[in-house]
């Protein structure tokens, strides 16, 4: 009897509506099947028990459940012999499964057997948002939600790839079509039902999927670069006097302003701790001397580390554990000591320092207290993104550290707003899970994880555009959640507070001509006016045959390349630290602009290409003043000034594999690279980045 339960092999498309009664699964299945010029699998129970009922009065009993099984599955493998590429099921034996056990506390062996076995290309778990509807074989108006639970949770515990659908008869129509046909796209690339189900669930645009391995396949465009940036060519060097000015010219202008500070600050300190980790793994405490390993690797960071160890802010707490827990911890060899200090500043025991946001992590040491990143970057608010006597500060965080962040700033918020004299308004916001990027083996083909599911990884900074995106502000400062100073704050905002002062400027003129190109008040010798202006000040080309376009098209064309978001980035000498730096670049097109270039983001196969990187006299220390509105006063869709063909190939080791990961056009490389964008070279006091936790010990992170 059970090989009558089983479906009819078919390359058909199979998908089932499940869900309680009166919850739109016909309504749906015959939209379906009209749409797509096919067929539809009706409910044989309805027909079974009111024929029982019309002959009768009988209502359904624990032995009707095989029959309307067995003619449930005899239609469906009926249908398929007329459908064309979909076959919809109005229901399945999932459901007469469902409702024998709510109904009967019983379900017959065959028939559970059966419903789990049998398989479709996806369910669509029909919501109870819609009214209930009396008929003669409907009885459960009351307690849907619970009612959907139970059929939730039978999906669920059989493994069964489900979508919900709610709304309207139209809404869930029209997101079935779009759910139908990322179906396809998915199963066309060799992922399974399962696969995309997660894929939906995890919020990730299968397009962009597609996309991403396509990129694996084909990898990414390089950058070219056509030169470096320097002093007059591209990088605007300023006296101090002019500095003056242009904060001067800031602190006149920004109480009309909605100012924001933006501090990207959900990265990890694993790196910070790299070498610490590496010595934890490979020192062989009972065989060798520390000296000794130190030789043996050639590791001078752990050499600086061990001779800086009472400078570091987290020195006096470590070593209070370290004799609370060893009560003959003073007697133990310098070696010793030394080990475990390491061991309870990364052990998961004890400060897991590696695991933690850097924010977070101890950085400067006062007289009466010590300061976290959070802290230092709530005391700068104060100084640069302050008017009418209010900061406004906004956090780019992961969701499960945000309680540590709410800590620190309840314990210093209310002092630094003391001291300062400013309100300090703080936000958090979260990278969008929408924004990771699938994962790949060194074949291109997506690797899983324990369970067989997908593996997803963060999209890299380049996703937060759209965390900057939905800010509401005039002037927004980004700067990295570890560059912070313990001294010369003063000096700090007089360089933050000029380059917005440079903005600002450069905004008057540019919403001076687009105003007066909106009145038609601009003839010919005005476009010239506003062309030398584009070249002289924007950096920016004018297309070759611009002087053959009708005073018209030339008006179209010099409002585009005014109407663009304006960032201001600080230039510092490079002295050899790591980070990306400021170029000419040529696109596919032949046009040259600057951008903010990452060493991998240039082919280091092409010997030109690497002698041009080696020219660079600066480098980018993440110091931007951004202008995210327009001339009217709206706020740019930055998503629209995103260069596409600049994100990332990196390459990545999870739990002793290989693999291969993109990342999306870094937040000031691609994602701002249609930008109007000016260089301003500023001094290196500026820069004060803590990238390995030797760097603690410089004098921008010592008291003085």
């Amino acid at each position: 009897m059970e090989e009558n339960f089983k479906q009819q092999p078919t390359d058909i498309i199979k998908i089932a509506m499940f869900g309680p009664e009166s919850t739109g699964k016909t309504t749906l299945a015959k939209q379906l099947a009209e749409h797509f010029q096919t067929v539809w699998t009706p409910e044989f129970a309805r027909e079974y028990l009111q024929k029982k009922w019309d002959s009768s009065q009988q209502i359904c009993v624990l032995e009707d459940m095989l029959p309307i099984a067995l003619g449930q599955i005899k239609l469906e493998n009926e249908s398929l012999q007329k459908a064309n590429k979909y076959l919809f099921c109005d229901t399945n034996l999932m459901v007469t499964k469902v409702f024998s056990e709510m109904y009967y506390n019983f379900c017959d062996p065959i028939l559970n057997d059966a419903a789990s076995e049998n398989k479709y290309d996806l369910f669509f778990l029909t919501d109870v948002d819609v009214p209930w509807t009396k008929d003669d074989l409907r009885d459960k108006p009351f307690n849907r939600e619970t009612t959907l639970n139970v059929f939730k949770e039978a999906l669920i515990s059989n493994q069964k790839p489900f979508i919900v659908v709610s709304g309207t008869s139209d809404e869930r129509f029209n997101k079935a079509l779009k759910i139908l046909s990322d179906l396809e796209k998915a199963k066309s690339i060799g992922l399974s039902s399962s696969d995309f189900v997660q894929i939906y669930d995890y919020g990730v645009d299968l397009d962009a999927i597609l996309k991403h391995l396509t990129i694996f396949k084909n990898g990414m465009p390089k950058t070219v670069l056509d030169r470096a940036a320097v002093i007059d060519d591209g990088i605007v060097e300023l006296s101090e006097t002019d500095f003056k000015r242009f904060e001067n010219f800031f602190d006149s202008k920004k109480d009309h302003l909605k100012l924001k500070k933006f501090v990207p600050a959900s990265g990890a300190a694993s790196r910070m701790f790299k070498f610490l980790s590496e010595f934890l793994n490979d020192f062989k405490v009972d065989e060798e001397s520390i000296n000794a390993y130190i030789n043996r690797k050639n590791d001078s960071a752990l050499t600086v580390f061990l001779a800086g160890l009472e400078k570091y802010p987290f020195y006096d707490e470590i070593d209070e554990t370290l004799k609370k827990n060893y009560s003959n911890y003073k007697y133990w060899t310098k070696d010793l000591r030394d080990y475990y200090f390491i061991k309870t500043l990364l052990s998961s025991k004890y400060l897991n320092f590696a695991g933690k946001p850097k924010g977070i992590l101890p950085f400067h040491k006062y007289e009466n207290h010590i300061a976290t990143p959070v802290e230092e970057h709530l005391n700068e608010s104060a100084f640069y993104a302050n008017a009418n006597n209010t900061a406004f500060l906004h956090f780019t965080i992961s969701e499960e550290h945000q309680i540590a962040f709410e800590r620190i700033i309840e314990n210093v918020k209310s002092k630094i707003e003391t001291q300062t004299g400013a309100a300090i308004n703080i936000k958090f916001s979260y990278q969008n899970k929408a924004t990771d990027t699938i994962a790949v083996d060194l074949e291109n083909k997506p690797i899983r994880d324990s369970k067989g599911e997908l593996v997803f990884r963060p999209g890299g900074h380049g996703a937060l555009i759209d965390n900057l995106n939905n800010l509401d502000a005039d002037v927004v400062f980004i700067k990295n959640i570890d560059n912070v100073i313990q001294n010369h704050i003063q000096e700090i905002a007089l360089y933050k507070k000029a380059l917005s002062g440079i903005l600002i400027a450069l905004q008057e003129q540019i919403f001076d001509y687009l105003n007066k190109l909106d009145a038609n008040a601009v003839k010919e010798d005005g476009i010239s006016e506003i062309v030398t202006f584009v070249k002289s000040k924007l950096n920016d080309g004018i297309a070759s045959d611009f002087d053959k376009y009708t005073l018209e098209n030339k008006i179209k064309y010099v409002k585009e390349v005014l109407n663009r978001p304006i960032r201001i980035c600080g230039m510092v000498k490079n002295e050899g630290e790591p980070g990306g730096g400021p170029f000419w670049i040529k696109d596919a097109n032949g046009t040259v602009s600057l951008q903010i270039v990452e060493s991998s983001q240039v082919d280091n196969n092409n010997a030109e290409q690497l002698a041009i990187l080696k020219t660079a006299t600066h480098f980018n220390p993440v110091d931007l003043i951004c202008g995210i509105k327009n001339y009217k006063g709206e706020k740019f869709e930055l998503t629209q000034f995103v260069d596409h063909n600049s994100g990332f190939i990196v390459e990545k080791n999870k739990d002793g594999r290989e693999l291969k990961a993109y990342e999306l056009p870094g937040l000031w490389n691609g994602a701002m690279a249609k930008w109007i964008t000016i260089f301003v070279q500023v001094p290196l006091i500026t820069f004060n980045p803590v990238k390995t936790v030797n760097d603690l010990l410089k004098p921008a992170h010592q008291p003085q």
